[in-house]
């Protein structure tokens, strides 16, 4: 008769932070992949309204959106990581799967940068985007036909700044989990060292 082996219950202090990354990471998870899905789909209609004479601010805010969908996915294959370390978790310390506190904040504190990096390029993005069609929006003298194609506010400007503020909300979300994450693993561990004192 084979008997399995049964680790020892972890301690509640484990069981919950285990439980914060599982939660926060299917949540960072589902809400940034639609976001990016969103994203994606906006710049998709982006570019096939895209002609000769786009304007360079309407290029730019693309560029920045590429940059930020980039940058996102990245956050995705992160916030899939703490779902893996919230498992870790529930093992025993100093087993293989149990994941290392230096390795973890080391990870979190990247997706914080990586997540605040994007949010600032959508930001860029965003502002170029906006500062086109505020120009052409001014430009476009009142109860005149508008001849020039280069003045009219088109939808491939609208859907730029459409996935830029798209990202830039999915940038947060990351960044607000990666936080609360790095606060969680800092206030068990200073538990930890109080209850050993």
């Amino acid at each position: 008769m084979l008997v399995k082996h049964r680790y020892p219950e972890p301690p509640a202090a484990m069981r919950q932070i285990s439980k914060t990354f599982r939660l926060f990471g299917w949540f960072g998870f589902w809400i940034q992949l639609a976001m990016v899905f969103i994203s994606g789909l906006a710049l998709l209609f982006a570019n096939l309204g895209l002609t000769r004479d786009t304007h360079p601010g309407i290029g730019m805010g693309i560029f920045c959106a590429i940059c930020g969908v980039i940058l996102l996915v990245v956050g995705i294959v992160f916030d899939f990581q703490y779902v893996r370390i919230a498992k870790g978790l529930l093992h025993e310390p100093g087993a293989v799967l149990h994941p290392r506190r230096v390795e973890t904040i080391r990870l979190l504190r990247l997706a914080t940068f990586l997540s605040f990096a994007g949010m600032l390029i959508a930001l860029v993005g965003s502002g170029s985007s906006v500062a086109v069609l505020v120009a052409k929006t001014v430009s476009q003298p009142p109860g005149v036909a508008i001849v020039d194609p280069n003045k009219i506010v088109r939808a491939v400007d609208v859907f730029v700044v459409l996935a830029n503020l798209n990202l830039i909300a999915a940038h947060l979300v990351g960044t607000v989990t990666s936080f609360w994450l790095l606060d969680r693993v800092h206030h068990y561990q200073h538990l930890q060292s109080h209850s050993r004192s």
